[in-house]
């Protein structure tokens, strides 16, 4: 040890603050540089490597080939218009990530200026004193100085799955778990000098598409197909019947890109990725773009407890002693908390248990510790005695500590333990925990030879409270009436964990399950009775795996809180898995969501927020896919009716702008439904039969009533340019009204959505009665009989939704 700390220059004591600042500086921060972003200018320039961009620009120099001077001009805006958007969208999106990368900081326990402290781990330096627990993540490269049954999993390093034993002298790695046991190291390596920053200089993780993205990619490729194939069959069409060629080809290529929904999903990730910001504002930091999406198809959440029920706030308000001074000095020395400036650091049961011990006076050497372990409920430490004698104390949960005593310490009488006595103490335990106790059990044993959890001395209980939230209470009375079922899952004693259940109203007409019982479970007797399981007792977090499996095996969407080591296969199997801000750093990483507050109600709103987005998404997609649809039909239409075509290529570019534009942007941050959460969890796919059949039916109605009024304009006699205008600023109404189709129906509805449909409305005016304008766009000014046919024709699309709705209802 003492090789060690001369190495780096350090000491038990840990270094001082001044010593850390010189470090620093000479060091750095303990941080893995992160691949570069790609430079602004690259990322605008990038958005011209696009097949659209480079047919427009095409069709540009044809224009100008052909002295057309202001269908170049106007083809050319429309380049740098999509560019622009294109380019805004894509840098929102990536800056929304980049700040919830931000909120997720790992933590480090460091001993400095001889005091424990817990810091950003990126602050750590050479020669720091790092205190490692089972659930810690490794915060830099250390060697280890002392280590008590430490077993580590290296296989983000190595690949190895196995547990790895570590003793002192041994190095451990960053980002290893600490799956067992406790040990001291001193910090060797820190950031890109590590084992993990050599490797992180070599490979950069990729960003992750969404199954969601990936559906709206697809269904954006096939109406691309089609699209296309249109064009180029629009382009023949037109050729045939004598139409100039440039001209033909402009339209083809304008009709490409206003019927081909391109940005659809760069929007679609920019939409999730500030839904993700906006939750958490609300202490939600949701790491997987994919999360949101099943946020808001959530149909069960098994919750821990302690910390998420309940306040986390554990006290000592109950005790039944044989001997009171013994308890009081297990509490104290069996325990790994630490009281810092009144700021307790480590589990809240020992802290709760150190602060009612902390007047006990007990002051004996440790030289060994049997850790806490999830599976054996309970831990012991070793003390040398005054005399030369070993003594082992132990505290854990009572039904163990009780089985393994064979004796009980009556104020300093050692008696025989018998099954009267145990069947007393039992009676007691099964009292302290019907009154929401959670009760642990104390005892030790004096024996220089055997040091083992056996022939324990019991000396008494202590009775904790962990009071319930009464913001829990509304919490899980709104996932009942939103379809969502809440199953309590802890390791207390059954009685416990009925009453808190009770008083949450978690435990309506369902059952109590303890761990002992799911084992002697079948797999096809516990499928046969996990709907009807409200509270599960007594459980072991290698349980909650078989909880999560067996409740997916019933197409259930699956939520699992966890904050251990031993959870993180749970939560990694779990449809959505989520890990406490004061958990292990194992739990997170296994996590899809960080609760900073450890709070259910939090689960809830994310849910709620899951579900907003989910509906917005839907509104977008329905939107801007219906308009592509109405537009490809609408050009179809005409050309197989052997009439001209009712948009020319500025007009199609324009309303290409106003699809992507202000309303379809402002239908991405429409507030919730009022119903959100008193309807049942939605499944399957977005893009539903349901919704493909709207989109087809709103896409046809726009189509017919589009070809309609431009063949009556036609054959009225009016001259084309009146015919087209009247046409495009119909469709262009179209558009809008449907934007007004997809508005929520919500007490917070966003007043952007009629700002956005407004501003449309306006610049649409301008195009038709400036005369400037009148010249790019080749419209001309409609009359107040042409406006009174448009909106009448026009207001089809609030019809035909309607009729959708009743249909689909």
């Amino acid at each position: 040890m003492s090789d060690i700390l001369s190495k780096y220059n350090t000491s038990l004591d840990g270094l001082n603050s001044n010593e850390v600042q010189k470090r620093q500086i000479e060091y750095g921060l303990n941080e893995i540089d992160e691949k570069k972003p790609t430079p602004l200018i690259i990322l605008f320039l990038s958005q011209f490597v696009d097949i659209l961009i480079a047919l427009l620009i095409i069709a540009a120099i044809a224009a100008l080939a052909i002295g057309d001077i202001i269908d170049a001009g106007v083809i050319i805006l429309a380049v740098l218009l999509n560019t622009i958007i294109g380019f805004i969208q894509e840098y929102r999106s990536r800056k929304a990530v980049e700040s919830l990368k931000d909120l997720i900081t790992k933590k480090a326990v460091v001993k400095r200026d001889n005091q424990i402290a817990e810091i950003d781990a990126k602050y750590l330096t050479i020669g720091d004193i790092v205190v490692l627990e089972e659930g810690y993540k490794v915060p830099a490269d250390l060697v280890l100085i002392d280590a008590k049954r430490l077993s580590c999993d290296e296989s983000g390093l190595t690949g190895e799955s196995e547990a790895v034993k570590k003793e002192a002298n041994d190095k451990v790695y960053m980002d290893s778990n600490i799956l067992s046991g406790n040990a001291l190291g001193v910090v060797t390596d820190i950031g890109m000098k590590t084992e993990i920053g050599k490797i992180a200089e070599i490979v950069q993780e990729a960003d992750e598409e969404t199954p969601l993205a990936k559906r709206v990619g697809r269904l954006g490729k096939t109406l691309s197909i089609i699209a296309i194939i249109v064009c180029i069959a629009i382009f023949i069409l037109e050729l045939l019947k004598g139409v100039p060629l440039v001209e033909t080809f402009m339209t083809a290529v304008s009709l490409a890109v206003a019927a081909i929904p391109e940005g659809l999903p760069a929007v679609l990730t920019l939409t999730l990725a500030l839904g993700m910001s906006e939750m958490a504002k609300s202490k939600a930091i949701v790491r997987k773009l994919l999360s949101v999406e099943t946020l808001g198809s959530c149909t069960v959440i098994c919750s821990d407890k302690t910390g998420t029920l309940t306040e986390n706030k554990m006290t000592v308000v109950e005790s039944f002693y044989t001997n009171k001074d013994k308890t009081c000095l297990i509490g104290k020395l069996c325990n790994n908390a630490v009281i810092n400036n009144g700021k307790t650091i480590g589990d809240q049961t020992d802290g709760a248990i150190l602060k009612f011990c902390i007047d006990s006076d007990a002051s004996l050497k440790r030289i060994d510790e049997i850790p806490l372990d999830s599976n054996r409920k309970m831990m012991s430490t070793i003390h040398r005695l005054e005399d030369g004698n070993n003594i082992v104390l132990s505290k854990g949960a009572p039904e163990i500590i009780l089985d393994l005593c064979k004796y009980i310490d009556n104020e300093g009488t050692i008696e025989i333990f018998d099954s009267k006595t145990k069947e007393t103490l039992l009676e007691k335990v099964s009292e302290m925990s019907s009154h929401s106790l959670r009760v642990i059990g104390f005892a030790y044993k004096i024996d220089d030879e055997d040091l083992t959890e056996s022939n324990l001395t019991f000396t008494g209980l202590l009775g904790l409270i962990d009071p319930p939230k009464e913001t829990a209470k509304k919490a899980v009375n709104d996932c009942m009436n939103a379809g969502i079922k809440v199953v309590m899952i802890t390791g207390d004693h059954e009685k416990t964990a009925r009453a808190i259940a009770n008083y949450l109203g978690i435990l309506t007409d369902g059952k109590v399950l303890n761990g002992n019982d799911l084992d002697n479970l079948s797999d096809e007797e516990f499928l046969s009775i996990v709907n009807d399981i409200q509270v599960y007792a007594r459980v072991k977090p290698a349980q909650k795996m078989r909880i999560v499996e067996t409740l997916k095996k019933l197409d259930n969407i699956v939520a699992m809180t966890g904050d251990g080591v031993n959870d993180a296969p749970a939560l990694k199997k779990a449809s959505i898995g989520v890990a406490m801000g004061d958990g292990t750093d194992v739990a997170k990483e296994a996590s899809d969501m960080i609760l900073q507050n450890n709070d259910f109600t939090t689960i809830v709103k994310a849910i709620e927020g899951g579900r907003k987005i989910y509906d917005n998404i839907k509104r977008f997609v329905k939107y801007q896919v219906s308009t592509n649809v109405g537009a490809i039909l609408t050009i179809v239409g005409t050309s197989l009716l052997n009439l001209p075509l009712p948009f020319n290529p500025a007009q199609l570019l324009w309303l290409n702008i106003v699809m992507d534009g202000p309303p379809a942007q402002m239908l991405g941050i429409e507030g919730a439904e009022k119903d959100i959460m008193q309807r049942p969890p939605e499944k399957g796919d977005i893009l539903t039969k349901n919704v493909l059949l709207q989109i087809l039916f709103l896409g046809i109605v726009m189509a017919i009533g589009t070809i309609a009024v431009f063949s009556y304009e036609i054959y009225s006699g009016v001259p084309t340019t009146k015919a087209m205008t009247v046409a495009f600023t119909l469709f262009v109404v179209y558009q809008l009204l449907n934007a007004f189709n997809g508005r929520a129906n919500s007490e917070k509805s966003s007043k952007y959505l009629y700002f956005g449909i407004i501003i449309s409305f306006l610049l649409q005016l301008l195009i038709l009665y400036v005369p400037q304008l009148q010249v790019i766009f080749r419209t001309t000014s409609i009359g107040a009989i042409d406006w009174v046919i448009i909106v009448l024709v026009a207001s089809t699309i609030l019809i035909a939704q309607k009729i959708m709705d009743k249909v689909i209802k």
